[in-house]
């Protein structure tokens, strides 16, 4: 029997880069410890959240070391993050998916998300027992209003925040004042609406306009540690945190913007910053 003690949060900001976030010199969240550069398994949210929710968060990049072996070492971690022992990687074959080995421990699951390819309709709801798109894609004091524990039964939480994605808005920022580049709002929802004779119109870069948006990701990490201090006043000592990101964005290193279809180091290198509340 694993005699678990921990809450767990797995908060995850959406697109932020580590250098952005080591830019904004968060004070906050360092109090969980020192932050880490890591790597995301995926370019992209979706995948990237599947694979967190399968136990593997971003990676370290181990040289001389199977892969075997360093996923291994990083299943037991959870036995650190859940407070119990005897976690290994057979405990959660065959589904290979946290939320339902949780409810299996007795942790009541939950996920709030910013991102709408992450609604509830979508493959990643298995195993959680409340499941919510928020109705403000960047509102993480929205969120944190919802995070609440039980001294019945342990929480586990994921989190996935959105200041730190395209537009990099705050949630009471005028939405007029949001910065835009044609073609990337609305991707899916508009798609049909930037094609011309079967053709996709193709997105101009400005250079001003990425340093912008980028110096607006490092404002965003900023505003997001400052709001992490309510949580970490009002949650229970036996609660771990696990803050990290599902990917990078490239503010046109080497020609590239965004995210997803892209190969290139910004993309996958992510913050990883995790411990338990002192």
């Amino acid at each position: 029997m694993i005699g678990l003690r921990n809450n767990y949060l797995l908060i995850v900001f959406d697109s932020c880069r580590y250098d952005t976030f080591v830019e904004a010199k968060p004070k906050v969240m360092r109090r969980l410890g020192k932050p880490q550069q890591r790597w995301s398994y995926a370019s992209w949210t979706s995948p990237s959240h599947f694979n967190m929710l399968t136990g593997l968060l971003p990676h370290e990049s181990p040289k001389g070391v199977y892969a075997s072996e360093y996923y291994r070492r990083d299943f037991l971690k959870f036995n650190d993050r859940l407070g119990g022992e005897g976690i290994k990687f057979e405990s959660l074959v065959p589904r290979l998916y946290l939320p339902p080995f949780l409810q299996s421990l007795g942790y009541k699951t939950h996920a709030r998300v910013s991102l709408p390819v992450l609604n509830p309709n979508t493959i990643l709801n298995d195993g959680f027992d409340s499941y919510k798109l928020m109705e403000c894609h960047n509102d993480f004091r929205a969120i944190l209003s919802e995070v609440k524990f039980s001294e019945e039964h342990p929480s586990f939480y994921l989190l996935n925040v959105g200041e730190t994605h395209y537009p990099y808005a705050l949630v009471d920022e005028p939405r007029g004042s949001w910065p835009t580049l044609s073609g990337v709002h609305g991707v899916f929802k508009h798609m049909d609406h930037h094609t011309i004779g079967g053709k996709i119109r193709r997105t101009t870069f400005n250079r001003g306009k990425l340093d912008e948006l980028r110096a607006r990701q490092v404002a965003a990490v900023r505003f997001l540690d400052s709001a992490m201090e309510s949580l970490f006043d009002e949650a229970p000592k036996n609660t771990y945190i696990t803050i990290t990101s599902d990917h990078g964005e490239l503010f046109g290193e080497d020609g590239y913007f965004g995210h997803g279809p892209i190969q290139h180091p910004k993309v996958f290198e992510v913050p990883f910053v995790e411990g338990k509340i002192r």
